[in-house]
C-alpha cells in the first residue's frame, strides 16, 4: 500500500496491445503500452470517453491477474518444499530459499503488498479496480450486456486480489473504494480487517460476480482466459474452504492476535458449520463445472502414438496430461493464466548425450516417498511392501519395463509403486517416455549416475538430489538430433476438476465425519490412476485396516491424496499452510542421493544438501518495517518482528 500512498501516477491509460496479447494468449506482435499517466480528471475521462477505452482499462486489471502466472514467484509453488534448487543453477535460487530461514522484516522475500521482491502490487491492482467501478457509467457506447460483465469481472478480480493477500498475510485492509490520496494520509490509511470481515468481503463480491459472468467462453480467439463463472464459483468454493480450514478458524496461536484499537484480528473459537458452508458452495462449483462439461481428464492418443500403446503407458500419459495437455483439449481444466509454464528444460535429466538441459530442480526424497504403494496406500502402512529395505539393490524386470529400464539396478523404492509416481517423478532406471521416443520398446530411461547421460557433468548443472519432477515437462517436449529441446508449452493449472473432488471429500468429513458420499470423491480420482477405493485398499492392505472409518484417519488420507494428486501445481504452499502442516511438513531435510558418484552403492547413499528452517511465523508473510512506518495503523504479522 505505500506505492499507493507515494505515487499518485498509477492510472493506466493504455495496456490494450501488452495485456489483450497476455488475454489472447497470442504470440502475435503487439503494441507497446504507454508509461504510467499522471491520475487527473482529465486522465480519467479520456480513460472512459469509450467502450474502446474502457476496454484498454478493464485489460490492465487483468494485467495484476496475468502478472501472477509466474511459478518462481507463486509462493504456494516456491515454498511448498515440492522442489529444490540449488544454488549453483542457472534460476535464480532466491524464492526457493525461503524454507531456509531467509525471509525478514527489511526486505521481505515475495513482497505483495508492496510489489517488490518478486512480488506483484496486489493492492494496486485493486486500486485500478476501483477505479474501473467507479467510472464503468462514462463510455455511452458500451451495451447493457457488456457493462454488467465488466462489472462482474472486475468484482471477481477484487476479490481474487483480496483473497490472494489474505492467504499470504492473513487480515488485510478491505480497500472497498478509491481512496482520495490527495488529502493527508491518515485519512486513507487503513487498519487490518479481522479475517472473517476480508472472507465475508471476498464471497460477497464473488456473489456479486457471478450472476453477471457468462457460463463459458465461445469466442477463443478473442476471450481465452477471461473470467467465466464456472472460475468464479470454483474460487467461492476454495476461499470458503480456507476460512473453515484451522488456520484462519479458532486458531489458538493468533488467539491474541489483535489490531492497535484493541479488535480481534482472527476467530477465538472453531465454527465447524464453516464447513458446511464450504462443502455446500464445492458441491455447487462441481455442478456447474459438470454441467458444463468437465469430466476427470483420460489421455487420447494422437497419431504419433502407436496404437498398441501399452495399457500402463497409456496411464502415465493421462496422469500426465492431466497437467500439461492444452487448455482447449483438457476437459478437466478450469481455470489456468494465460501464460505458458516456463523453463522445462530445468525439470528434465539429460536423456542423450549432447541434450542442453541441466534438469537441475530436484525433488527432495521425503516428497517421493508421499506416494502410495501399487496397492494404494502409504509405504509406510503396506503389510506387504518392505519399507526397511526400501534402498537395497533389485534388477528390473520384463514385467516392469514400462516403468523401469529392463534389466537395470535401481533400488526396491522405485518398485512397486502407484503409477502416479511414475507419471510424476524422474529416478536413475526409470522409463522417460516421450521426448521425441515414441516408440514403446525403445523408450528413453534416466541413467543419473556419474558418468552416465544424466548424471553430473558439472556440480553447478546438476540435479543434486537425484530426482526429477517429470510431472511438469510435456510428453511431446523433444530431445531434437542435435541434442537441443523443443519445448511444447502449456498452462500450469490452476483449478481443475480432481481439486474440487478432493476438496468437496475434505469439505465433507470436516463438517460431518465419513460418509459414502466423501467415499466416493476420493475414489474418483483413485480410480483414474486405477487404485481400488480408500476402504478397500485399506481394509485389505494397511497395517490399520481401519484408518478411513474414522474422521481423523479419513482426514490424513484426503490430506496425503490432495498432496500426491496435485503435486507440484503450487497447491501444498497453501495446503499445508491453511491445515496447519506446512512448519512440521517441510522442515524436514532436503535429502537425495550422492550424485557425485559413479559406483552405484556409494550413489545410492542418502545425502543432506538443506536443513530447511522454519516456525510459527512462518505460517504467514511478515510487513516490511517501512511500511509500518508509512501507516501507523497496522501491526506485524504474528510472530514477526
Amino acid at each position: 500500500m505505500s506505492s499507493i500512498r507515494k505515487n499518485k501516477d498509477l492510472v493506466y491509460s493504455y495496456w490494450a496491445g501488452i495485456i489483450l496479447s497476455l488475454m489472447t494468449a497470442s504470440l502475435a506482435s503487439c503494441s507497446k503500452y504507454l508509461d504510467v499517466t499522471p491520475e487527473n480528471v482529465g486522465t480519467i475521462d479520456y480513460a472512459f470517453r469509450n467502450r474502446n477505452e474502457a476496454e484498454n482499462y478493464l485489460f490492465a486489471c487483468y494485467g495484476t491477474l496475468q502478472s501472477l502466472a509466474s511459478c518462481i514467484d507463486d509462493p504456494g509453488f516456491i515454498t511448498s518444499g515440492e522442489l529444490y534448487n540449488n544454488s549453483f543453477s542457472n534460476l535464480s535460487t532466491t524464492n526457493f530459499l525461503i524454507i531456509s530461514g531467509t525471509q525478514n522484516t527489511t526486505s521481505p522475500l515475495l513482497n505483495y503488498w508492496e510489489g517488490k521482491n518478486g512480488g506483484k502490487a496486489l493492492f494496486q491492482g485493486i486500486r485500478r479496480c476501483n477505479i474501473m467501478l467507479d467510472n464503468i457509467d462514462k463510455p455511452i457506447d458500451l451495451t447493457p450486456y457488456e457493462k454488467e460483465r465488466w462489472i462482474a469481472e472486475i468484482c471477481f478480480l477484487k476479490a481474487y486480489y483480496h483473497f490472494y493477500l489474505l492467504r499470504m498475510y492473513g487480515p488485510v485492509p478491505i480497500m472497498d473504494k478509491t481512496e482520495d490520496i490527495s488529502q493527508p494520509a491518515e485519512e486513507y490509511q487503513k487498519n487490518r480487517a479481522p479475517v472473517d470481515s476480508v472472507f465475508s468481503y471476498i464471497t460477497g463480491l464473488l456473489d456479486k460476480a457471478i450472476p453477471g459472468l457468462p457460463a463459458g467462453i465461445t469466442n477463443t480467439t478473442q476471450e481465452w482466459g477471461r473470467i467465466t463463472r464456472t472460475i468464479a464459483l470454483a474460487v467461492k468454493a476454495e476461499v470458503l474452504a480456507t476460512q473453515a480450514s484451522p488456520l484462519f478458524n479458532g486458531n489458538p496461536d493468533y488467539a491474541d492476535y489483535k489490531d492497535k484499537d484493541g479488535t480481534m484480528l482472527f476467530p477465538a473459537a472453531v465454527d465447524n458449520t464453516k464447513w458446511k458452508k464450504a462443502a455446500d458452495a464445492v458441491r455447487e462449483a462441481i455442478s456447474q463445472v459438470e454441467g458444463a462439461g468437465a469430466k476427470l481428464y483420460t489421455f487420447i492418443p494422437t497419431a504419433a502414438i502407436p496404437i498398441n500403446l501399452n495399457d500402463s503407458l497409456k496411464l502415465v500419459l493421462t496422469l500426465q496430461n492431466a497437467v500439461t495437455e492444452k487448455w482447449d483439449l483438457n476437459n478437466e481444466l478450469i481455470w489456468a493464466l494465460n501464460s505458458t509454464f516456463p523453463n522445462q528444460e530445468n525439470y528434465i535429466p539429460r536423456l542423450t548425450a549432447n541434450i542442453n538441459a541441466p534438469g537441475n530442480i530436484a525433488v527432495p526424497l521425503a516428497i517421493t516417498e508421499l506416494f502410495y504403494t501399487k496397492n494404494g496406500i502409504p509405504v509406510t502402512e503396506d503389510k506387504t511392501w518392505d519399507y526397511d529395505n526400501r534402498f537395497n539393490l533389485q534388477i528390473a524386470d520384463r514385467v516392469d519395463k514400462y516403468y523401469l529400464k529392463e534389466g537395470y539396478t535401481t533400488i526396491r523404492a522405485n518398485f512397486d509403486r502407484e503409477a502416479r509416481y511414475y507419471a510424476d517423478i524422474a529416478f536413475d532406471g526409470g522409463i522417460w517416455y516421450g521426448g521425441g521416443a515414441l516408440n514403446q520398446d525403445a523408450t528413453m530411461y534416466v541413467a543419473a549416475k556419474r558418468g552416465d547421460i544424466g548424471g553430473i557433468t558439472e556440480f553447478g548443472r546438476a540435479n543434486v538430489t537425484g530426482y526429477w519432477a517429470k510431472k511438469l515437462v510435456h510428453y511431446q517436449t523433444a530431445v531434437n538430433s542435435n541434442g537441443s529441446l523443443s519445448i511444447n508449452n502449456y498452462r500450469l493449472p490452476r483449478i481443475r476438476l480432481a481439486d474440487l473432488y478432493l476438496l468437496y471429500a475434505e469439505c465433507l468429513n470436516e463438517a460431518n465425519g465419513p460418509s459414502a458420499e466423501a467415499y466416493s470423491y476420493i475414489d474418483k480420482v483413485r480410480e483414474r490412476a486405477k487404485l481400488k477405493g480408500v476402504v478397500a485398499s485399506w481394509a485389505t492392505y494397511a497395517k490399520n485396516p481401519d484408518k478411513p472409518l474414522s474422521k481423523e484417519g479419513l482426514r490424513e488420507i484426503i490430506h496425503r491424496e490432495r498432496r500426491i494428486e496435485l503435486m507440484f501445481e503450487g497447491k501444498a504452499g497453501w495446503d499445508l499452510r491453511r491445515w496447519k502442516e506446512y512448519v512440521n511438513e517441510v522442515s524436514k531435510p532436503i535429502q537425495g542421493w550422492n550424485v557425485r558418484q559413479q559406483d552405484i552403492n556409494a550413489y545410492y547413499s542418502i545425502q543432506t544438501y538443506l536443513i530447511p528452517i522454519l516456525n510459527i511465523k512462518d505460517y504467514l508473510w511478515p510487513i516490511s518495517g517501512d511500511e509500518l512506518l508509512n501507516n501507523g495503523k497496522l501491526v506485524q504479522s504474528p510472530f514477526w518482528k
